[in-house]
């Protein structure tokens, strides 16, 4: 009987086993067949990248339609702001630098199409923060040079870190919040997609540690990504043909331990000029969060700040003594610093580029130098494409005359009438004509705005508020004059940039990060007066929550005056549009200065006329 039971299990148990065999080969099956579908799919987005004389190379991949394509900037120095790029159809395009981010190594280029009006294939974007150790992952380009016929070089492996931190090598190419891989990444590599499994670019490949085999550099497993996040961020700026500069914040933090042997992050100095000074950030405060994450490490702050631009503003939580402080702060500009010999398996910058053939003429009229961009082609095209668009918004270029505001003004639960009008006049005594501003919330007062002699404080005034009449002169300004109301080339596109917009109802947020709005931004400059101008965006905020303010497509939502590089700006949010003859003003604005709300303008009212004639 224990026999027949025993054989009786055993024959069960092979027959289960047995049975199992093809339902795991199906099993594999669908597997292969759904990464071969994902390859075939996103392979006529992989760019293989040459310079025109031929020799050097790189990877990249398409993003959109139009032909924009990411790569690395350590691919594209060697080659010149011009180059050649194949794609798997076995079709060599002429293609331009456009942006460049060489500290983090990402850039920018555009393929010309054949023939105006052709579109080219892309991958879509994914969400690096979404990867985990463990996922698999498709990393394609054209390693050694080997694709001559541009069909891509595929491998597959698995993810192997996330929020990598890699040194930067003279201050450049520095990779922060990376992805760790080890699907095989070679040189040739570079610039490449790193693609999940549905077909998502989630980084762009860059950096490898090799190994030498008969003295060729070949991967040892461990290749690293620039997450796609962080490109996310700098995309703006690269459209805007901007050689772009990496955040810092001004400060040294440093790990300490407190009574308790517990290690902290703390700020040991904060320079003088830095606006985390200007907040209120001081030494021996405790960094909690920074960007909304928190920090329990010096390596997981450095991996946070390297994923900004310069000027962009970040909420950041910090501890003094027992009481917890969020502040905005606005990032400074990251300075390079010469270190010591690069470590192995970084790519390095080139040195000047030998001369090569001149780039063909549809390529040439494509290019143009300014200092500060990679290419200001392409900001122009950024700026006009902008302008263009507000005018959906109301022509305000015929009302140059004078401008009249009138409502009600809020300062501290004070409330009062207000009335301000920015004038052209007369000067009785050498007939000149001067701009005007008055202004009055209980006290009069008078500015001209470009007036000789005058100081910071004149043109600030009224106290306290930062400079609300020269930002009325500015606001102006830009609406009538556009561009040409602002010296030479000072009215640029400044890429995107987040602007926190504090509740109309005047209430406290829970968090700074809830009034956050990324934007597109106009960067202007008159009578040595910055301006920055933020104007909504659509597809840069999907996911807002309920209830948060929206705003039509392109409509302003605010912008900055800036009387002096070493001061706070006045700033101006709008809220409460409503046509008015055709045209989009806002009912309310509100005034802050630094950390203070200077005052709430409500009810308001325009009178906006022609130039006399």
């Amino acid at each position: 009987m224990k026999k027949y039971s025993f054989c009786f299990l055993l024959a069960a148990f092979c027959t289960v086993g047995l049975s199992s065999f093809p339902s795991q080969a199906e099993s594999l099956k669908e597997a292969e067949a759904k990464r071969i579908a994902v390859i075939n799919k996103v392979k006529p987005a992989v760019v293989s990248i040459f310079g025109l004389q031929g020799w050097g190379g790189g990877s990249g991949v398409l993003i959109d339609q139009e032909g924009y394509a990411l790569t690395n900037a350590h691919v594209v120095q060697p080659t010149g702001p011009a180059m050649r790029c194949g794609l798997s159809d076995g079709v060599l395009y002429q293609a331009v630098l456009v942006g460049i981010d060489k500290v983090g190594d990402v850039a920018l280029i555009k393929l010309l199409p054949k023939k105006p009006g052709d579109k080219f294939p892309f991958a879509p974007l994914g969400d690096s923060d979404k990867v985990k150790p463990g996922d698999w992952s498709l990393a394609m380009g054209n390693p050694f040079v080997l694709a001559t016929d541009f069909n891509p070089t595929v491998t597959f492996g698995l993810i192997s870190g996330v929020n990598r931190y890699q040194h930067p090598s003279g201050g450049f190419l520095e990779y922060t919040d990376c992805i760790q891989t080890d699907t095989s990444i070679n040189p040739g590599n570079s610039g490449g997609p790193l693609f999940n499994m549905n077909g998502e670019v989630v980084g762009i490949n860059g950096r490898i540690m090799f190994a030498m085999e008969k003295r060729v550099r070949i991967n040892s497993g461990h290749g690293y990504a620039i997450s796609i996040n962080q490109i996310k961020n700098f995309l703006g700026h690269f459209y805007a043909g901007i050689e772009t500069d990496h955040a810092t914040l001004g400060a040294r933090i440093e790990t300490t331990s407190d009574e308790t042997d517990l290690d902290q992050i703390t700020v040991k100095e904060v320079l003088d000029e830095s606006d985390a000074h200007r907040r209120g950030l001081a030494e021996n405060d405790v960094l909690l969060s920074f960007a909304g994450r928190p920090v329990t490490t010096v390596n997981q702050y450095k991996n946070i700040l390297g994923i900004f631009p310069s000027e962009w503003r970040v909420p950041m939580t910090i501890r003094r003594g027992n009481e917890n402080k969020e502040m905005l702060v606005r990032l400074m500009g990251y300075q390079p610093k010469v270190v010591n010999e690069p470590k192995e398996g970084t790519p390095q910058p080139k040195g000047p580029m030998p001369q090569g053939p001149k780039p063909p003429a549809e390529v040439q009229k494509l290019l143009k130098e300014r200092k500060g961009y990679a290419n200001y082609y392409f900001n122009e095209v950024s700026r006009d494409r902008l302008l263009e668009a507000i005018k959906a918004h109301g022509d305000f270029s015929k009302l140059t005359g004078n401008w009249t505001i009138n409502g009600f003004a809020d300062r501290e639960g004070r409330a009062s009438d207000f009335k301000a009008s920015v004038s052209d006049v007369v000067d009785p005594k050498d007939k000149q004509v001067k701009t005007v501003v008055k202004a009055a919330l209980n006290t009069d007062y008078t500015l001209e705005p470009i007036k000789l002699g005058q100081t910071d404080v004149d043109r600030m005034e009224p106290p306290g508020s930062g400079g609300l009449m020269m930002a009325l002169y500015h606001y102006r300004r830009f609406l009538t004059l556009g561009p040409k109301g602002f010296e030479g080339e000072s009215f640029t596109h400044g890429g995107y940039e987040p602007f926190y917009l504090m509740p109309a109802d005047g209430s406290k947020p829970k968090s700074l990060a809830d009034t956050r709005l990324l934007c597109e931004v106009i960067r202007t400059e008159h009578a040595d007066v910055r301006g920055k101008w933020y104007f909504y965006r659509t597809h840069l905020n999907p996911n807002l929550p309920p209830g948060k303010m929206t705003y039509p497509d392109y409509a302003l939502v605010g912008f900055e005056i800036y009387i002096s590089k070493d001061l706070d700006p006045c700033e101006i949010s709008l809220y409460d549009y409503k046509k008015i003859d055709g045209r989009l003003l806002p009912g309310r604005m509100d005034v802050r200065f630094g950390d203070r709300k200077y005052a709430t303008l409500n009810n308001l009212t325009y009178t906006l006329a022609e130039a006399s004639k």
